[in-house]
């Protein structure tokens, strides 16, 4: 048995539960949480811990979880830096990143589209940088003229010169094969594109991409080893078919219609709206080099967007927080807990809602158990807010008094 510490709280919100507990006390053990108690119930407990720790004046959380975000390490939004970025140099970037990302209390996060994640997520879990726990699903797969396909380029050059990262596949043979290729890599989801985009020059977020059978082939042998499957997924339409070809998690979804959160709800899917990317497109994106496409079909869709969280919460779907932040200044990761912000203030949802999906209901996205809850059995992840989120969620964002990941506080130098 290893070392015990006991963190002493002065309310408690353990990510599931629809009300806090005051006056709380979570034991941990070997970077594992073994009991979350009372103090009254605890008083046994703390007077044998090795580590007493207080946050008795401060309101303790679940550590956080981005379950949308690209860990690219790009210099900035503007398309025409893209032709000449170079991997070391992002993966040096997304180092710095990560650690911004721990600072702001995000203990996990899920990088879906990136050639950097899974040599960070080796790095990480071997204690070479410090970081978040990081799920991965390596490059994206998107078909061509899709919207992982760099439209203003020729396509002979885009195989060499593709700056987004995504392979490009056509038919439902390429699909599975570029699917058993990321299998082979070791991700932990495949990503996936089924409808246009706001970024993409040459299609439109409503437009359906890829076929059924190429839907499905993907999700066939992302489902024969246990791993799921991410859809960037804006349209009604698109959002639709990945759902019925057995896509785990919804990308966006800014058009959604009933039938799809209806879709959802049948499936078990989760949406991730990325609200905060298409915030800062609109009120900033033309200072940091968003072409006028982009921020045209960024405005059309911004009420679309919000109006698709709502509906999507108020009928009981799943919402699970995720910013699509890359880390340049327009989008820099460690400002990630904006996405929950507007969840409450643009969207009407509950604080504690909005902490569900920063914590629980984003670890249903990873199909993990070990993270999103403070409950026995899972990792000692948590924050220590000095504001109260569910009188105001902004504490999310600008209250931060410590961070915990696996029991060992992050300013220590984990």
């Amino acid at each position: 048995m290893g070392d015990t510490t006991v963190v002493t709280c002065g309310q408690l919100i353990d990510g599931q539960a629809d009300e806090p507990v005051s006056d709380a006390v979570v034991v941990i053990t070997d970077g594992q949480i073994t009991d979350v108690s009372t103090r009254e119930a605890a008083s046994g407990q703390l007077s044998a811990a090795d580590t007493v720790i207080d946050h008795s004046g401060e309101t303790v959380i679940p550590g956080l979880i981005d379950a949308h975000l690209h860990l690219k390490g790009w210099p900035s939004m503007d398309q025409s830096d893209y032709l000449t970025y170079d991997v070391a140099a992002g993966a040096a970037r997304a180092t710095t990143h990560l650690r911004r990302l721990l600072d702001a209390g995000f203990t996990t996060v899920r990088d879906v589209d990136s050639r950097t994640g899974l040599g960070l997520r080796t790095a990480v879990e071997e204690g070479s940088i410090p970081g978040p726990r990081i799920h991965t699903s390596h490059r994206a797969i998107y078909q061509t003229g899709g919207h992982g396909d760099p439209h203003y380029l020729r396509h002979e050059w885009v195989d060499q010169y593709n700056p987004y990262d995504p392979a490009l596949c056509d038919g439902a043979d390429e699909c599975r094969k570029e699917a058993r290729k990321r299998i082979r890599d070791g991700v932990d989801l495949i990503k996936i594109g089924t409808t246009g985009g706001v970024l993409s020059e040459k299609d439109h977020p409503e437009q359906p991409q890829m076929t059924d059978d190429e839907i499905a082939a993907v999700t066939q042998e992302a489902h024969r080893v246990g791993i799921p499957v991410a859809a960037h997924a804006q349209g009604a339409r698109g959002i639709r078919n990945a759902l019925q070809n057995g896509v785990d998690t919804i990308e966006h979804g800014i058009y959604i219609d009933d039938a799809g959160i209806e879709l959802l709800r049948e499936t078990g899917g989760v949406l991730v709206p990325t609200l905060a990317i298409v915030d800062r497109i609109c009120e900033v994106g033309a200072d940091h080099g968003i072409p006028e496409f982009g921020l045209e079909k960024a405005r059309e869709a911004r009420a679309a967007h919000v109006d698709a969280v709502r509906r999507a919460d108020d009928a009981g779907a799943t919402v699970a927080l995720g910013t699509d932040f890359v880390g340049p200044e327009l989008v820099p990761h460690g400002e990630n807990a904006v996405e929950a912000v507007l969840y409450v203030e643009e969207c009407g949802m509950e604080p504690m809602d909005a902490i569900r999906a920063a914590t629980s209901r984003a670890a249903q996205t990873l199909r993990e158990q070990s993270v999103g809850v403070i409950e026995p059995g899972r990792h000692a992840d948590l924050v220590a807010l000095d504001r109260d989120p569910l009188d105001d969620i902004t504490a999310l964002r600008d209250s931060i008094a410590a961070v915990y990941k696996g029991g060992e506080r992050v300013d220590d130098g984990t």
